[in-house]
């Protein structure tokens, strides 16, 4: 039950609590300056690629496909839109790009059957057939606990420094009022080492415009550390260790696919009895090795006074602010029969109900990190001066808002296009705020 309980509170503090509320705000932060464009890379060296990921039947987008430059390191994935951009170093364009999603069929294509705008990318649906699966578990709490049991097995254990793309934005209702971008250094400790992993700032801009948001300053704390935290091979106590999966009921829902591997979807929600709020959701393992290639899973936000406890430092007196959705996501990528941290997204919907006021507020925040490049590497630890803090504020680690030439030859998830327009209104307000 110690145990229990310290997980609870680690999870509570470095994966929940990340909303920060204050009152109040600076119109001198209107007014950041922007990034000198002497910063800006040589983009002779690479070629950039985008378009689209779409579902063959239906045409509908697949959000966080990936997209895999055959024979390296360097990926990318589709954002909520289903739409990508793929920058590839010129010494590779003759080289192949795998596409995969979960559902469906692996698309191997040719760099030159991309275009420098509008590709057009079809994925067509797998069927399963039962005589494909060898092995059916009948145990679902034996096949999970056969999971962790593997995780040495199927995850890295070498040290390796990863190239990411950081994003986090908050939107008030339909309108984003802030949105943060940095290329980061992740400095990725082996699976079963008890080191955190490292985060190290390189490229970082941002846009915020504090008039939407009714006197109160919304700031998301933790960061990249946060999108790190939310890989649970990694991080067990997350969601799973030895003592929490009593916790659980799974049950084996279904047999798909993923880069032409069978897969187990296992779902898994917290037992009735059980009081604190833990998760919801579904696993995707690989039905040879064992290992999970991917998870979607929520908070259960039933208990407003707990959860809100978990997710918010500061709040405005006169006002209840709680949670009402809290969703996660995160996707493994293979190398040599090891598993390795791809991506992972949080989004969490939130109220604030004001005492005196007719009408409540609704706010969504959303982060997310994409492994766009790494390798194997023995450097000692970067050194504590130059590491992010795992109580980092984005917004206020950086200023300004440069140009796309600014992120050069780094992979980035595709803005959405709402994001677009809302970058485009602030950088207005932003240059008629200077004059």
């Amino acid at each position: 039950m110690k145990t229990q309980t310290f997980f609870f509170v680690k999870r509570s503090t470095i994966i929940a609590a990340i909303i920060l509320i204050v009152m109040g705000f600076s119109r001198a932060a209107l007014a950041s300056p922007a990034i000198p464009k002497s910063n800006q890379p040589d983009t002779l060296t690479y070629v950039q690629y985008k378009g689209s990921v779409t579902d063959q039947e239906s045409r509908s987008p697949l959000a966080f496909a990936a997209l895999t430059l055959n024979g390296t390191n360097v990926a990318t994935v589709t954002n909520s839109e289903g739409e990508f951009s793929l920058k590839v170093p010129k010494n590779l364009t003759e080289g192949k790009v795998t596409v995969s999603f979960i559902g469906y069929k692996n698309k191997n294509m040719n760099l030159s059957e991309f275009k420098p705008e509008k590709t057009k990318i079809e994925l067509e649906l797998l069927v399963i057939t039962l005589n494909e699966v060898r092995v059916f578990p009948k145990d679902p709490e034996l096949l999970i606990r056969a999971v962790m049991n593997k995780r040495a097995e199927n995850y890295f254990n070498d040290q390796t420094l990863m190239s990411a793309f950081y994003r986090e934005t908050i939107k008030k209702k339909r309108t984003y009022v802030s949105l943060s971008e940095a290329v980061v250094e992740i400095h990725k400790q082996p699976y079963m080492s008890s080191r955190s992993d490292v985060a190290q700032l390189f490229k970082a801009r941002k846009s915020t415009d504090y008039t939407k948001l009714d006197t109160l300053t919304f700031k998301l704390q933790g960061g990249p550390y946060t999108t790190l935290y939310l890989d649970i091979m990694k991080n067990p106590e997350m969601i799973f260790t030895e003592d929490m999966i009593g916790n659980y009921e799974f049950s084996l829902e279904n047999i798909t696919k993923i880069n032409d591997r069978l897969i187990y979807v296992l779902s898994f929600k917290q037992r009735s009895h059980i009081a604190e709020p833990l998760y919801f959701g579904k696993l995707f393992i690989d039905t040879e090795s064992l290992a999970i290639t991917s998870a979607t899973f929520n908070l259960n936000v039933e208990n407003k006074m707990l959860v809100s406890d978990m997710f918010i430092k500061k709040k405005p007196a006169g006002a209840k602010v709680y949670p009402t959705m809290a969703a996660y996501h995160i996707d493994y990528r293979e190398k040599d029969g090891k598993w390795y941290y791809g991506y992972s997204r949080g989004q969490i919907t939130f109220k604030v109900d004001w005492n005196k006021r007719l009408f409540n507020t609704v706010y969504e925040s959303t982060i997310e990190m994409a492994v766009t490049d790494w390798e194997k590497t023995a450097d000692k630890p970067v050194k504590m001066a130059d590491r992010m803090k795992t109580s980092v504020v984005m917004t206020d680690e950086i200023s300004g808002f440069a140009d796309r030439e600014f992120w050069g030859e780094y992979n980035v998830i595709e803005p959405e296009k709402p994001i677009e327009t809302a970058i485009k209104k602030i950088q207005k307000k932003l240059e008629k705020n200077k004059m």
